[in-house]
């Protein structure tokens, strides 16, 4: 990839962070991509769905969501088909329980969940099917940034990119509760709590909590997330499990894309050169809002800096027997 500043130009109309973070989410088309369904079952007894582009062929590279993310969130699909499209073999890791169908266990997913990234690369590997690259995006990006800088050198990647990551889990939450943040901090704990009532449905829960008093993320973490988990509390949580302790140990090529706007996010949050390791390229934009990024000059005639930078970015790491396009 060209070492030169990336450069950014969201329209005008698109300029403001809330607009950037909602513009995909209600606009963006999605392509009508042929998908093959894999289920992989786990040492600890639960199980981990696959979605896979079909009739692909390359390089594998897996895509993290963000919180509740699934084939329905606004990069899912247009990701995948653009990978696709270029050579690439994308395939969509559902965390435990969002595709659908709850997982086995009282556990669930978090932003530090790295055993399960690991377990999945090593069942892929073992099976004729290595993946070269990783996409995380938002929470899935604060996951694949921890397993990258825990792993080092004995990482499983060739290259991995990470999307509007959470790099401190802790402000993070606090963020979300502040301003018109707050719109998204609602949005994120309906499906959180639906999903909890549809677990719990079919399996007893070990923990007592009245979801109507939890308001916030950072008390679903505290009452719902961390004891699930085992740790001792929302605090304890956030950190052990925020990226930006760990972005200095990362030496497999990685890109962290991010815009300062992020409102899930504060500004000061955003890793500098010196936090990160010699394996990380930062490509931070001043504007992008949370996962957007969209530019172009009409709103009928756009496109978005993700899908740009991810073929540059794995087009220059991984083996030169795809097209860019």
């Amino acid at each position: 990839m060209d070492r030169a500043p990336i450069t950014f130009q969201p329209p005008p109309w698109l300029r403001n962070p809330h607009a950037q973070t909602l513009w995909p989410k209600l606009f963006r088309r999605r392509p009508d991509l042929a998908l093959l369904r894999e289920r992989l079952e786990l040492a600890d007894s639960d199980f981990l769905d696959l979605a896979w582009a079909a009739h692909a062929s390359g390089p594998v590279v897996l895509m993290l969501p963000g919180l509740e993310g699934d084939l329905h969130s606004h990069y899912a699909l247009p990701v995948m088909a653009t990978l696709r499209q270029s050579g690439l073999q994308p395939v969509f890791m559902h965390l435990r329980g969002c595709s659908g169908e709850p997982n086995r266990l009282p556990r669930s997913y978090h932003s530090g969940a790295v055993e399960d990234l690991d377990e999945v690369l090593s069942l892929l590997r073992d099976s004729g099917r290595p993946v070269a690259a990783a996409i995380g995006f938002s929470l899935g990006g604060n996951l694949l940034l921890r397993y990258l800088g825990m792993a080092g050198a004995t990482s499983q990647l060739r290259a991995a990119m990470a999307v509007s990551v959470p790099f401190v889990l802790a402000d993070a939450s606090r963020r979300l509760e502040q301003g018109g943040s707050r719109l998204y901090q609602q949005y994120l704990i309906t499906p959180l709590k639906r999903s909890y009532q549809l677990k719990f449905q079919t399996i007893p829960s070990p923990l007592r909590v009245d979801l109507d008093q939890i308001r916030t993320l950072r008390e679903y973490d505290e009452h719902i997330t961390a004891p699930l988990n085992g740790f001792a509390g929302a605090d304890d949580y956030y950190a052990r499990c925020s990226s930006i302790g760990y972005l200095a140990a990362i030496t497999t090529p990685t890109l962290i894309l991010h815009s300062t706007d992020d409102p899930f996010m504060y500004p000061h949050n955003v890793p500098r050169a010196d936090q990160v390791g010699s394996g990380v390229r930062l490509a931070i934009q001043e504007h992008g809002g949370h996962v957007g990024f969209i530019e172009g000059r009409f709103p009928w005639q756009t496109s978005c800096l993700i899908d740009r930078l991810a073929l540059a970015f794995f087009h220059e790491h991984l083996p030169a027997d795809f097209a860019v396009s």
